[in-house]
């Protein structure tokens, strides 16, 4: 019973590690956070004084290193709103059924764009999500496509400040896609096709055509380019930055942080794969046209006292004879990554490892399957919390013959305390001969000590893989349960402490101790009761705690996991507790609340 019980003690205190991480660092980063993100989405005045980006990229249209150009600076310049920001170039609308927003015709930047689907709070009238800013902003956030040439060719290439030209009237939307132009003046006719699906994928189409006399050279690029650190938590449980898949290399990640501490991270060249920047629930992503050989490339830079990051490839060189025209495709990601989106285009379009834009993490292998159940669940269901409930049951049928076993041999054990009250009794002062009576005990009645931490430890790896699905997926944002759970993937917005709403005072983060967490925490303590109080004072008190602590830190966390928890120990108590009887052994759990509560006589 003494290795049983520490082995509970370990894999309690491991939780306990991770829950104390979530509850006071991760959780209240969270909240940070997400004040941060409402702030930023508030339109951004002018700011004077501050250094602010160029017209546009210094390097565009100049000569080709080996990597795409970087950003530009004008540090005399202050930043503006974003909506001085849009009014200072023409532009071309976007309306899609997913998408709203707008192409700058200078430099033919797709760089406005919001979300139709999705708002900032679960309020009706709230904001739409906005996921690209315009250049001249402190949070521009865009994708552009261009040109470089050879060193020394001279050419007159389009560039972030060239100002292209569009049919009168253009609408970019699934069914009408634009067209746009541009005259070097010296023989070189650049079109750009840009063309939407109904969701979120854009496809951008460069030509080239060469009347002039002699051949021309051109390294094509594109890049992603985010003005200003984003606030993120930092915690180990999701990715957010620059990723992407180079071809052979798997999924290369990056933070912020370790962009701007290195000196970038750079490919070799690969002939498939994409590349972007990845928020939680959202994503700007480049997927150069397969077949032709790109090096892709992370990369930070300074822009004044703005931290500029970008993900950007430069494709091998374009031959343009005379008389000739070429052409090379890139598709643009900009969206929501749902998992039925995100996977669709892996499939439709070819696209390598695509479905790892989303951070499915180390245990992709159980993440993932888990949310497709789920979600499964939720399509027959309606309700993402009753298809958590469901997955619950389903969890509980799949492992029943081991929990079967287990709660059988812990069953076992209890009826065998008399006996090892003997033992200890006669070896009072020899902990060896204890131990080795003991497991001759074990043996003789064919009792594994280590079975009953089994229920334990199979519930960790689906405990995580749920936390995962309702931390990084968008299906679980803003979906609701019933009751006052507007938000399966938010903490319980009620708490005791000020009488679940009814006295009008919002307690600090520390003192939101909702109704599930409680539920929780009365569940746990109650399926811990049927079990007889251990002998040791130090074990018994700790047992006897344990739900407290949980309860408290199980309060930060979404409340989609709280209700999986307190299902999952609802039904662990019944089932411990048919298997007790069924195998003669009596349920203690009045006599050990009764102990637990009960006034412990004086010593002496």
């Amino acid at each position: 019973m003494t290795e049983n019980r520490n082995m509970i003690l370990a894999i309690a205190l491991s939780l306990a590690v991770l829950l104390g991480w979530q509850y006071f660092v991760a959780g209240p980063q969270l909240e940070k956070t997400r004040i941060a993100q409402e702030a930023s989405q508030q339109q951004a005045a002018p700011k004077p004084g501050e250094a602010a980006p160029a017209a546009g990229n210094n390097a565009a249209g100049g000569t080709a290193t080996g990597e795409a150009p970087t950003v530009g600076v004008n540090a005399t310049s202050a930043f503006v709103s974003r909506d001085e920001a849009l009014a200072k170039s023409p532009r071309v609308p976007i309306d899609t059924p997913e998408l709203t927003g707008s192409i700058s015709l200078a430099g033919a930047r797709i760089d406005d764009l919001s979300l139709k689907l999705y708002r900032e709070t679960i309020a009706p009238n709230s904001p739409l999500v906005t996921l690209l800013n315009p250049f001249g902003t402190d949070h521009a956030y865009y994708a552009e496509f261009g040109f470089m040439a050879p060193a020394g060719a001279g050419l007159a290439l389009p560039g972030a400040d060239t100002v292209w030209t569009a049919p009168e009237g253009a609408r970019l939307t699934p069914s009408t896609p634009v067209t746009l132009t541009w005259d070097n003046g010296a023989g070189l006719t650049f079109t750009r096709e840009i063309s939407v699906d109904d969701h979120v994928m854009f496809t951008v189409k460069d030509g080239i055509a060469n009347a002039a006399g002699t051949a021309a050279t051109v390294y094509p690029y594109g890049l992603v380019t985010r003005y200003g650190t984003p606030q993120v938590p930092g915690t180990w449980v999701l990715h957010e930055g620059l990723l992407g898949v180079f071809g052979d290399e798997g999924l290369t990640e990056t933070t912020y942080k370790n962009l701007k501490d290195s000196e970038g991270v750079k490919s070799a060249p690969v002939t498939s794969g994409w590349l972007g920047i990845t928020d939680k629930y959202w994503a700007t992503a480049l997927i150069p046209e397969g077949g032709t050989a790109f090096t892709p490339r992370f990369s930070w830079a300074p822009a004044g006292d703005i931290d500029t990051y970008q993900a950007n490839y430069l494709r091998d060189p374009l031959e343009i004879a005379p008389g000739a025209t070429v052409a090379t495709e890139t598709r643009l990601f900009a969206g929501a990554k749902t998992v039925a989106r995100v996977d669709a285009y892996e499939r439709q379009l070819g696209i390598v490892k695509f479905d790892r834009l989303i951070d499915w993490g180390w245990f992709y292998w159980i993440t993932k399957p888990m949310f497709l159940l789920i979600d499964w669940l939720y399509n027959l269901v309606g309700n993402f919390g009753i298809a958590i409930l469901l997955v619950t049951l389903i969890v509980k049928a799949v492992f029943f013959p081991l929990a079967n076993k287990s709660y059988a041999s812990m069953s076992k054990m209890k009826l065998l305390q008399p006996a090892m009250a003997d033992i200890k009794a006669k070896y009072p002062d020899d902990k060896v001969k204890q131990q080795q009576e003991t497991m001759e005990l074990y043996k003789r009645e064919k009792i594994n000590p280590l079975a009953g931490c089994l229920p334990i430890v199979v519930q960790i790896p689906v405990f995580f893989s749920l936390y995962k699905v309702l931390y990084v997926t968008i299906e679980m944002r803003h979906a609701p349960f019933f009751g006052w759970i507007h938000d399966l993937s938010a903490a319980d917005p009620t708490t005791i402490f000020n009488l679940f709403g009814l006295i009008p005072w919002m307690p600090p983060h520390f003192l939101m101790l909702g109704i599930w967490p409680i539920i929780m925490g009365v569940t746990m303590f109650v399926q811990m009761k049927l079990n007889p109080t251990p002998p040791d004072p130090t074990q018994a008190m700790l047992f006897t705690w344990m739900p407290v602590i949980f309860t408290f830190m199980m309060a930060a966390f979404p409340a989609g996991l709280v209700i999986y928890w307190s299902w999952n120990n609802t039904l662990s108590i019944l089932q411990q507790s048919l298997i007790m009887k069924k195998n003669g052994v009596k349920i203690e759990l009045f006599e050990n609340l009764k102990g637990t509560f009960a006034r412990k006589p004086k010593a002496g």
